[in-house]
C-alpha cells in the first residue's frame, strides 16, 4: 500500500500501480526486466524462507511463540487440503502451503508504506490462475484419461439436457483463471485505492482532517482483514478445483 501517494499534491490514487523498472533487461525483444513487482516477489519469497527457518530452527516439544505461529499455519492449510481434497491431496500440500504464504505475505507486505502489492496486478493474479488452471487440468488428465471428459456431463441427464449443459460447463472450467485472478487483483486493487483516496483527503483537509483519518484507520483495518481473507480464498479455491480433478464429480 503506497499511502504516502496521497501526500503528493494532484497524484493519481492508482499511481502506487505503476511498475517501475529497476534493472532494464532485455533478451532481443523481450522486456525481462528486474521490476518493483519482481523486487517484492523476491522480498516475499525471502520472508517467508526466513519465517519457516527461523521460527523451526530448534524446533521443541514445547513450542516457542514463533514456532506456535508456524505450526499453526501448518496445520490450517493441512486441513484445508485434508477437507476439501481428502487423503489423496496430502502430496501436493507443498505446492498448496506455498501458494497461500506467496498470497498472504504478498498482500501483507503491500500494506507497509514505501512499499508494493504485486497481487494487486492482474497479470500477477493471472498467472498463477492460469498455472493451477493448467496443472490441475493435467492432474486429472493423467488420474482420468480420457474419462475426464465426463466431468462436463454429469450422469443421469436426459440428452437435451446435455446438449445445453456441456457447453455451459466447458465455458465455466475454462473461465476459471480469469474468475479466480480476478477476484484477488479486484480486491486489492479496489483496497489499497480506497486507502490512498482517504489518506488524500487528510493531508488536504488538514486539521480538519480528523474524520477522513478515522475513516483511514478503519479501512487499514477491513484491508488487513481483506488481505487475509483474499489469500484464503484464492487458496480454499484451488483446493477445491484439485479436489475436482481428483475425484471428478
Amino acid at each position: 500500500m503506497a499511502v504516502e501517494q496521497a501526500t503528493e499534491h494532484g497524484a493519481s490514487p492508482l499511481h502506487q500501480f505503476v511498475i517501475e523498472r529497476l534493472v532494464p533487461l532485455h533478451i532481443g525483444h523481450v522486456d525481462i526486466s528486474f521490476t518493483n513487482s519482481s523486487l517484492f516477489m523476491t522480498i516475499a519469497v525471502v520472508a517467508i524462507t526466513g519465517f519457516i527457518m527461523f521460527s523451526m530452527s530448534g524446533a521443541q516439544l514445547v513450542p516457542t511463540r514463533w514456532q506456535s505461529v508456524a505450526e499453526l499455519f501448518y496445520e490450517f492449510i493441512a486441513n484445508m487440503v485434508r477437507d476439501n481434497v481428502g487423503s489423496a491431496g496430502r502430496q501436493y500440500f507443498p505446492f498448496i502451503f506455498s501458494l497461500f504464504m506467496f498470497v498472504l505475505f504478498g498482500n501483507l507486505i503491500g500494506m507497509i508504506p514505501f512499499t508494493f502489492t504485486y497481487t494487486s496486478h492482474i497479470i500477477v493474479t493471472f498467472a498463477m490462475a492460469f498455472f493451477i488452471f493448467v496443472a490441475v487440468t493435467l492432474i486429472a488428465i493423467k488420474r482420468h484419461g480420457f474419462h475426464f471428459f465426463t466431468y462436463f456431463a454429469p450422469k443421469g441427464l436426459p440428452v437435451p439436457l446435455l446438449i445445453l449443459l456441456i457447453p455451459i460447463e466447458i465455458i465455466s472450467y475454462c473461465i476459471r483463471p480469469m474468475t479466480l485472478s480476478i477476484r484477488l487483483f479486484a480486491n486489492m486493487m479496489a483496497g489499497h485505492t480506497m486507502l490512498v483516496i482517504f489518506a488524500g483527503f487528510v493531508f488536504a483537509l488538514g486539521i480538519f482532517g480528523v474524520l477522513p483519518l478515522a475513516f483511514d484507520v478503519f479501512f487499514i483495518l477491513l484491508e488487513l482483514l481483506v488481505a487475509v481473507l483474499q489469500a484464503y480464498v484464492f487458496t480454499i479455491l484451488t483446493c477445491i478445483y484439485l479436489h475436482d480433478a481428483i475425484h471428478l464429480h
